[in-house]
């Protein structure tokens, strides 16, 4: 068979956590295909990056144009699928984030290529399991065309390590590049001190349960304290109260810290899709029946605008010493 590529995103000059569990899906679907693993790295003045990336795959090819500095799928697509052809993959995965939920499904429908979305595992060298029904359910899934696409859930992969030797860094010109009228205006970039949610070990989420806006100051406090990423339930997102870069669940993001506490989050099926994987799951609820503690590793019965303050102060003394 061929190669499997896999597209790292990248940030200034490293290649971002998120891929990494791509890569190593794509070791797993290489054992399979019988070719080495191409990292693709897209971009403007990504040099260093590619390096980067280089200590994670077999080789690494480069695509720099100007035309690429912003990730719009009009052009990162065919960028990408040119680098596919390069390398002679019959594979092509990349993470689940937003990027690549953006660009794989175009690359995809460019490459005439079937594509397994959001896997939990790869089980063949075109067959993976992938959840369906909100994750309460599990499909084993056939790509029956000649190339297969994959996107990651990377919460279900370990994140690959770096490799003894680094893998070679060629530079590609994937020709002319038309957007087809899509054109990058601006990025609104929120700075934060707090971890990406994705990322983070510690992620603490409030639901409809702090009642306001304003009540979601609390949520805020006891994140900071643990140095934790901050989270919300879609209910939360509809309202207004938080942004929907904040938002885990089946419509949000999917993540799987160490530690995920959930408060006044009643456990709705399309909220657990998004973080039942999570390691230790703490639960604080009014409501004795919420599904959320089912779920839970621990639970409290109990306003979470009256415990979670007692309990940020408490853990702030506890840090302190």
């Amino acid at each position: 068979m061929g190669a499997v590529a896999v597209l790292l995103e990248t940030s200034g000059a490293q290649v971002r956590s998120t891929s990494l569990p791509a890569v190593t899906a794509a070791r797993q679907l290489a054992q399979h295909h019988g070719g080495g693993v191409v990292g693709v790295v897209l971009g403007a003045g990504v040099a260093d990056a590619a390096q980067d990336a280089g200590r994670y795959v077999d080789r690494v090819l480069r695509v720099d144009a100007p035309a690429l500095g912003a990730a719009l799928a009009e052009t990162w697509a065919p960028a990408l699928v040119a680098a596919v052809k390069k390398a002679g993959a019959t594979a092509l995965v990349a993470s689940a984030t937003s990027t690549g939920k953006d660009v794989l499904p175009r690359a995809a429908a460019l490459l005439d290529a079937g594509m397994a979305s959001d896997i939990l595992a790869v089980t063949g060298a075109k067959t993976f399991r992938r959840p369906t029904y909100a994750g309460n359910a599990l499909t084993d899934v056939e790509v029956a065309t000649d190339v297969v696409v994959a996107s990651v859930r990377q919460t279900e992969f370990a994140a690959a390590a770096a490799a003894a030797t680094a893998g070679a860094v060629e530079s590609f010109d994937p020709g002319a590049l038309d957007a087809l009228g899509a054109e990058f205006v601006a990025l609104h970039a929120t700075k934060s001190t707090r971890p990406e949610l994705t990322e983070a070990q510690v992620v603490v989420s409030g639901g409809r349960g702090t009642g306001s806006a304003e009540g979601f100051h609390v949520i805020e406090d006891l994140a900071d304290a643990l140095g934790a990423a901050v989270g919300a339930s879609r209910a939360v997102v509809d309202n207004g109260w938080r942004p929907h870069s904040e938002q885990v669940g089946q419509t949000g993001k999917t993540v799987a810290p160490n530690l995920y506490i959930a408060l006044g989050i009643s456990g709705a099926i399309q909220h657990l899709a998004g973080m039942r994987t999570s390691k230790v799951i703490v639960a604080i609820n009014k409501d004795p029946d919420a599904p959320i503690f089912k779920s839970a590793t621990y639970g409290i019965v109990g306003d979470v605008l009256e415990i979670v303050p007692a309990l940020t102060q408490q853990l702030k003394k506890v840090l302190a010493t």
